[in-house]
């Protein structure tokens, strides 16, 4: 997979990741319930592990998805 990536495509997919970094960095919402906190936890943390896991990866920084993925609801 890695030899169709260009560095732009890794750059979006790398800034996409981010978005759901910087949600669960944000936490759970005044206006969000615990249940709607664990969903949207959930759904952001599978998807970074998702990203985690492709190997395209060159010297990006990985550690605020690693990080983010361990947050607890």
């Amino acid at each position: 997979m890695s030899d169709h990536m260009s560095a732009e495509d890794i750059s979006r997919y790398y800034k996409a990741a981010m978005d759901s970094v910087n949600l669960i960095n944000k936490g759970q919402q005044e206006d969000q319930s615990d249940a709607e906190w664990a969903d949207i936890l959930d759904r952001n943390q599978r998807h970074l592990q998702i990203v985690v896991d492709k190997d395209f990866w060159t010297d990006e920084d990985l550690t605020p998805f690693h990080d983010a993925i361990a947050v607890q609801a």
